[in-house]
């Protein structure tokens, strides 16, 4: 029963010791283990963090409640079999496995660069959703080149093969955003493994919502 209590009463410390290594740095943290996140990607560093003045309020970009519907309606919770979607700590994630190496994940904005413009999540770059989209005039030979050549998609014999195709983690304005899901719908039409696609939903606005970092191309 002793040790029992001990471990109980070590844990519990354990966590205060975290709250206050957190409290130390920064006032508003990530999570109860997260202050921030670092990191280099694409060469470049990256730091994901939270707004520090706690008298903040949302980016008046993203305190709309309405907007037309259509085209800015509310998206579903899932786009479609084997997608998964994410919230921000696995976006982080994500930023944590490109920073320590690994190449097979891609973060997209897929807004379109006026919106980019005013700010996007730290590590991500920007394919507007027409850049894959043959309605919008996307053409054949460039959407094969942005698949070969961003996407590590491998063209055999006239077909795609995506056995090293990149994992996607996309995202574009929020949950009544039409353009990352254009962008998945369209991919998965063209045979992108849907495990290999990751929708952050929230997207710009939740991301703004919570106070985290954002940069400008």
């Amino acid at each position: 029963m002793k040790t029992t209590l001990q471990a109980a009463v070590v844990a519990v410390l354990g966590v205060l010791c975290i709250d206050n290594a957190i409290a130390d740095d920064l006032a508003v943290g990530i999570t109860r283990s997260m202050a921030k996140f670092e990191g280099v990607i694409n060469g470049e560093k990256v730091t994901v963090m939270r707004n520090q003045d706690q008298s903040a309020t949302v980016n008046p970009a993203f305190a709309k409640t309405s907007r037309k519907c259509p085209p800015f309606c509310i998206q579903p919770a899932s786009l479609g079999a084997g997608v998964e979607t994410i919230g921000e700590l696995e976006l982080i994630e994500y930023l944590e496995k490109m920073a320590a190496g690994n190449k097979d994940v891609l973060l997209i904005d897929s807004r379109t660069p006026d919106w980019v413009a005013r700010g996007t999540i730290p590590g991500a770059i920007n394919l507007p959703w027409t850049k894959l989209n043959p309605s919008k005039g996307a053409d054949p030979l460039s959407i094969g080149e942005i698949f070969t050549g961003k996407f590590g998609v491998k063209e055999l014999e006239g077909l795609w093969d995506f056995s090293d195709a990149k994992t996607l983690v996309m995202f574009c304005n929020g949950m009544w955003c039409g353009q990352s899901p254009t962008n998945i719908r369209t991919l998965l039409r063209f045979g992108y493994p849907a495990e290999k696609l990751k929708w952050y939903r929230g997207g710009m606005q939740d991301w703004e919502i919570l106070g985290l970092s954002t940069v400008k191309p």
